[in-house]
């Protein structure tokens, strides 16, 4: 197969591919073979709606159209309680696998869609502007071991995110049993004497590698909801079954962004979110693998407080998120949203979500995260140690 035709059934399988282009530290870390799954809530998900405040009468006076009635709440503790479609997540909590972090967010907020998902992708202050995602940055710093097929895995998107940069060996792809038949059928020519060339084939024997070591045949006992979000699950566990080694798998479900009739969307999507997660469980317990996984979910904002004229909410700021695994140490953090210390409106951050990214890095893998975060954030306590 010539370069161009090879390039071509990348691209026809939907695959972004990203080589170092950067020197890496020599060795490797050694906490790579425990697996962090990053689910992208895309168009920033309702924290307040998530993860209820429903002992606090701020909350309903801010939203008489959309607040999830006391009633309805599954009740955590005596003020905290999650939106009712999360209920298959409540047996998590119950055997300690779930934890909420509350308060997520970061100084000086920026209410852009794209300005703020580029500041968590790259783990920068909000009057910074990076090059390199967080995980790109990591693994530069600390290297994943070139046994690894990849460094990483996006799932469902061609935006490499946190990867993105030049740092890691990432691929991206839609669907891994299409990405498998292309790129299976790719060998890598030969570029002696040519600097450039010789990068580029590099680059291509990289997917090479990436795709032998995939294998999307696994028959899992698992049911996997059907659906856009079902389907990247059920994706990023066959890459996981390949036990081709990759430290890191991101997976998206869209359509976070609730300006208007905002119950019936997110509802939905709270429910397709809580199934998969526990789709992706059980895929892991299949495979041994739930023990040594950390699922992170993550957004680029929360919404605003006040409910909009269109039973919707507009961008916000701070808003809780989930960390699940066999390891985790479950139970709520951070702290519980202050209606009544707005700042413009919005709700103050309590925890800085590069405190969470360096729970993955120093509690999850044992890597050093003041160089990939640019400076010292305290991990939170909800690992255990192995």
């Amino acid at each position: 197969m010539k370069r161009r035709d090879f390039l071509s059934a990348a691209a026809a399988a939907g695959v972004a591919i990203l080589a170092p282009r950067f020197a890496v530290a020599q060795g490797t870390a050694t906490g790579y073979s425990q697996l962090l799954v990053l689910v992208e809530l895309k168009g920033g998900n309702d924290g307040l709606n998530t993860v209820v405040p429903y002992a606090d009468p701020a909350y309903y006076a801010v939203r008489p159209r959309i607040a999830i009635r006391r009633d309805d709440v599954l009740q955590l503790d005596v003020r905290t309680g999650l939106h009712p479609s999360l209920a298959p997540l409540m047996p998590l909590w119950q055997s300690r696998e779930l934890a909420i972090v509350q308060g997520v967010g970061y100084p000086s907020p920026n209410l852009s869609h794209f300005r703020s998902i580029e500041i968590w992708d790259t783990a920068s202050r909000a009057e910074e502007y990076l090059a390199d995602g967080w995980l790109a940055r990591a693994f530069a710093a600390a290297p994943v071991p070139k046994r690894f097929a990849a460094d990483g895995v996006v799932v469902g998107a061609s935006e490499l995110g946190p990867f993105a940069g030049g740092g890691a060996r990432a691929v991206a792809l839609a669907n891994s049993e299409q990405f498998l038949r292309q790129a299976k059928l790719a060998q890598p020519a030969r570029g002696e004497g040519n600097r450039a060339l010789a990068h580029l084939l590099k680059v291509e024997a990289d997917v090479v590698q990436a795709a032998a070591g995939l294998n999307g045949n696994r028959e899992f006992r698992t049911q996997f909801p059907q659906g856009p979000f079902g389907n990247a699950v059920k994706t990023a566990a066959q890459v996981v079954a390949s036990e081709a080694g990759v430290a890191a798998v991101r997976i998206s479900l869209n359509g976070f962004d609730t300006h208007q009739n905002q119950p019936g969307t997110h509802a939905n999507l709270l429910r397709q979110l809580a199934e998969g997660l526990v789709a992706l469980r059980a895929a892991l317990q299949e495979l041994g693998r739930w023990d040594s996984t950390l699922v992170v979910t993550y957004a680029e904002f929360g919404r605003r407080p006040q409910e909009n004229g269109s039973s919707g909410t507009d961008h916000g700021t701070a808003a809780a998120h989930f960390a699940l695994g066999g390891r985790v140490k479950g139970g709520l953090y951070g702290e519980a949203p202050r209606l009544d210390r707005l700042e413009g409106g919005n709700l103050g951050h309590a925890v800085d979500f590069r405190s969470v990214y360096a729970t993955v890095l120093e509690r999850w893998w044992g890597v050093p995260a003041a160089g990939p975060l640019g400076g010292r954030f305290p991990p939170l306590d909800l690992v255990k140690p192995v």
